[in-house]
């Protein structure tokens, strides 16, 4: 299963750094080497959190994921998308935009690098919805027990999530946005206009496609509890038009999930591009890079949800939300003061990694009592 699930993510990988030698010798194969590490660590809570929501969806949406999501990441989000912003930033044209990223380096890296505060508004407002509508949200498996509880209780205001993100983006917007230092370290300038539209442009995304994923998810979720009803009442007769289908509900459920899967992958694809600046402002080294990386964060999550981790290891997804809250953080803070990428990615990696050994603790536990379903304090007990 192993060589089934990763086996393109090996075979790419040898292919990418063949192509990288042959094209940058030694160094360029080093460097596309590092920047594939760099993204697998910065990423691999968006694993994690991906895996929650892929095992939703049906075996043909898991490869979708894995051949078009694939392509938007390596070639949308960590080519095309720098390429853009570059161009909406500097008003440049589309043609010269790709002139100066391929010819201009040194420009292009400082183009990027000042469309930073935007970039990193609209991401970390948009991963901030996505851990406080967990974390207000009531569950039956707690982690953090003593913190989930009462947030849980003040998460039945249905709108506080949206409250908490829009006071987070004020004091973004007045505080750390007011002084962001200018490339080259001359002069600072005001960016807490463009910070603002920025940020709300990430919670209207997320309210937009995460709400619609949801509606055709709870609509779905409705038909198939009204078929299981209809199944135990055999003697009444079953209806012949009953609305839509569920099998073209799960086509528009899944969809808009796959649409929320590359909002996420984008979001979470942001530090790793503009972390990849400290290595090299090669944008095709980045490409390939980065890339690969983003192979290996696909192939991991079918691997998770195929196996069942997330059932087996029920904190995994509580402690990757906590390291997408932390990154939330990370990169608003990122707008005015510079934290090494090995900060950014080794939060995620100590929250998952106290998850996971969390979930081993509670597996045992529960193997001791000989109860595999645990009692309902064992389950609310976490750390």
């Amino acid at each position: 299963m192993l060589l089934k699930t990763f086996g393109w993510s090996f075979a790419i990988t040898a292919a990418g750094l063949a192509l990288a030698g042959v094209l940058w010798g030694w160094q360029g194969l080093a460097i596309v080497a590092i920047l594939s590490v760099l993204e697998i660590s910065l990423s691999f809570d968006n694993a994690v959190i991906n895996a929650g929501i892929l095992r939703k969806m049906n075996p043909f949406w898991q490869r979708i994921f894995l051949t078009v999501g694939i392509l938007i990441a390596v070639f949308g989000m960590r080519l095309v998308f720098p390429v853009v912003i570059v161009a909406i930033t500097a008003k440049l044209g589309p043609i010269e935009a790709v002139k100066v990223a391929i010819q201009d380096h040194d420009r292009y890296e400082q183009l990027v690098t000042s469309a930073h505060p935007a970039i990193a508004a609209f991401g970390g407002i948009f991963l901030l919805m996505i851990f406080l509508d967990f974390i207000f949200e009531d569950r039956d498996i707690k982690w953090l027990a003593w913190l989930e509880k009462p947030l849980a209780r003040l998460g039945k205001l249905e709108t506080l999530s949206t409250v908490v993100a829009l006071v987070v983006l004020l004091i973004a917007a007045t505080t750390v946005a007011t002084t962001v230092p200018v490339h080259g370290g001359e002069g600072t300038v005001d960016k807490a206009a463009t910070v603002l539209l920025a940020g709300i442009g990430g919670l209207v995304t997320y309210l937009i496609v995460g709400g619609i994923s949801g509606f055709f998810e709870d609509r779905l979720e409705d038909d198939e509890e009204d078929e299981d009803e209809d199944g135990v009442q055999d003697a009444v007769p079953a209806k012949k038009d009953k609305g839509p289908s569920v099998v073209g509900l799960a086509g528009k459920a899944a969809f808009f999930m796959f649409l929320y899967l590359e909002v996420i992958d984008a979001s979470f694809s942001f530090d790793g591009v503009i972390g990849a600046f400290a290595i090299t402002n090669d944008i095709f080294e980045m490409a390939l890079g980065l890339g690969i990386g983003a192979m290996y964060i696909r192939s991991l999550t079918v691997f998770l949800v195929r196996k069942g981790t997330l059932d087996d290891y029920v904190y995994l997804e509580h402690g990757a939300h906590y390291a997408i809250g932390a990154l939330a953080v990370i990169l608003l803070a990122t707008i005015k003061y510079e934290i090494n990428e090995v900060i950014t990615g080794g939060i995620g990696v100590v929250l998952i990694g106290l998850s996971f050994l969390s979930s081993v603790i509670r597996n045992r536990r529960e193997a001791g009592t000989g109860d595999g379903s645990g009692s309902k304090a064992e389950v609310s007990s976490g750390v």
